[in-house]
């Protein structure tokens, strides 16, 4: 069967699935991204870090086990059908991120000031309005 040939209820079907679709992955990759960011408040400085600041404190390990998470939003993108090129961005914001915070002590600073998953998380919201507008 074509998709000619379905009937223009099974089309509204898809539609609302692709939206709600793109709801639940909104809301997943919003979920991930304050647990990787956001998670914790460091007391005193009242600077919000979360579970990617957390793990680069263990060398190595724990900055690949972050960018695999990070990788995990990359997914979720493509799977929302973004463009090539900004899928691209966001690997080279995760490949920066997981590199240069494996660094020892600089990595950890480096990890505070840049927020590769909150710049993914701008970029996928950004696409999510566009298609949606």
């Amino acid at each position: 069967m074509t998709a000619a040939t379905f009937p223009a209820s099974y089309a509204a079907t898809a539609r609302r699935y692709v939206a709600r679709d793109a709801a639940a992955a909104r809301l997943r990759i919003d979920a991930l991204e304050h647990v990787l960011e956001r998670a914790f408040v460091i007391p005193g400085i009242n600077r919000a870090v979360g579970l990617d600041a957390v793990l680069g404190l263990v060398p190595l390990a724990g900055d690949a086990v972050a960018g695999v998470m990070g990788l995990y939003l990359v997914w979720e993108a493509r799977n929302l059908g973004m463009p090539k090129r900004t899928i691209a961005r966001m690997l080279m914001n995760v490949g920066v991120d997981t590199a240069l915070g494996s660094i020892p002590v600089a990595g950890n600073v480096f990890d505070l000031l840049f927020r590769s998953n909150s710049r993914n998380i701008r970029l996928v919201r950004r696409h999510l309005d566009k298609t949606r507008a």
